[in-house]
């Protein structure tokens, strides 16, 4: 039996420790990339856009979608992975979770980077960064606790749900538990997880999606702007959360979210300082082409990362 050990990390807001085991299959070459580096891949996983993924002490990250445990490493510029024997994953689906086939290198071939220096720079300084193609109903949930949030506050709020009323993956790791089950749950337990204001939107969607549940597969097969729309429409969702839970969850590269890290990068680099974050979107949708959101992403980083010269 393949296992492995955890020293002192910590992992969704807790610490695994020394003691920490799990059961896995070997590892297996996942893909060639053309061009993917070690940054590229860490600002994939851990740049926020995905809040189920967590760097390893070992030079690994260890991840969970759809409760389907998985782990990555980056050999030589080759993606390796392994899966749980408990809650194992496909190849194809740890590919499509990734974005790692040629419709990826199309949208990078589609961006104006020949054009745009600045977005050159972002891509040149970090190849194989891509747009995780992540549950939907997650990436709501997760998007819907990010409301004045940092990323590790987000993965702790998210851990405490899970570990509550999620299904146990291994040791300190849980899968999240569905909005189905979120339905059951009241306002009142939420708070006592540190959801705050948060509880009440998550409980209200929740009771949404309880009563109509192809309300989001509905919306995933809607055209981008009818697709906001419907969207804004659940409690708490406003234009940013439900731009970044269609980017990160339902495949909608045409949805350009506007935080403070991307509207510092319009402000500074394109000369917007007096556009409104609609003026910007508007704005970045036709510079940047029906990939703006993979721009979004680029820039994004670019800009958190101190790497925009």
């Amino acid at each position: 039996m393949k296992t492995y050990f955890y020293s002192k990390k910590v992992f969704f807001g807790v610490t695994i420790n020394s003691q920490t085991i799990f059961s896995m299959f070997p590892w297996k070459e996942l893909a060639k990339p053309k061009n993917i580096s070690l940054l590229g891949l860490k600002e994939t996983l851990e740049g926020g856009q995905s809040f189920t993924w967590s760097a390893t002490d070992y030079g690994t990250w260890l991840g969970s979608f759809r409760s389907k445990l998985v782990e990555l490493k980056l050999v030589n510029g080759v993606i390796h992975w392994r899966t749980s024997k408990q809650f194992p994953a496909t190849q194809n689906e740890i590919l499509e979770n990734l974005w790692l086939d040629k419709t990826y290198d199309d949208a990078v071939q589609n961006l104006p980077w020949r054009s745009d220096s600045i977005l050159a720079q972002c891509i040149q300084s970090l190849p194989g960064l891509t747009i995780l193609n992540q549950p939907f109903e997650e990436m709501l949930f997760y998007f819907l606790l990010s409301s004045a949030k940092s990323i590790p506050q987000i993965k702790e709020l998210g851990y405490l749900v899970s570990q509550k009323f999620g299904i146990q993956l291994a040791p300190n790791i849980w899968s999240f538990p569905g909005w189905q089950v979120l339905s059951q749950v009241k306002e009142k337990e939420l708070r006592e997880l540190k959801l705050g204001y948060r509880a009440k939107y998550v409980c209200g969607v929740a009771s949404i999606l309880n009563d109509e549940p192809t309300f989001l597969n509905t919306i995933i097969n809607l055209p981008y702007p009818e697709a906001k729309s419907k969207l804004v429409s659940l409690p708490g969702v406003g234009p940013k959360i439900a731009d970044c839970a269609l980017l990160f969850g339902a495949k909608k590269s045409e949805a350009f979210p506007v935080d403070t890290w991307i509207a510092k990068t319009l402000d500074r680099h394109y000369n917007l300082e007096s556009f409104s974050p609609v003026q910007k979107i508007i704005f970045a949708r036709s510079h940047f082409g029906k990939f703006c959101g993979l721009a979004q992403q680029f820039l994004f980083s670019g800009e958190r990362l101190g790497l925009i010269k």
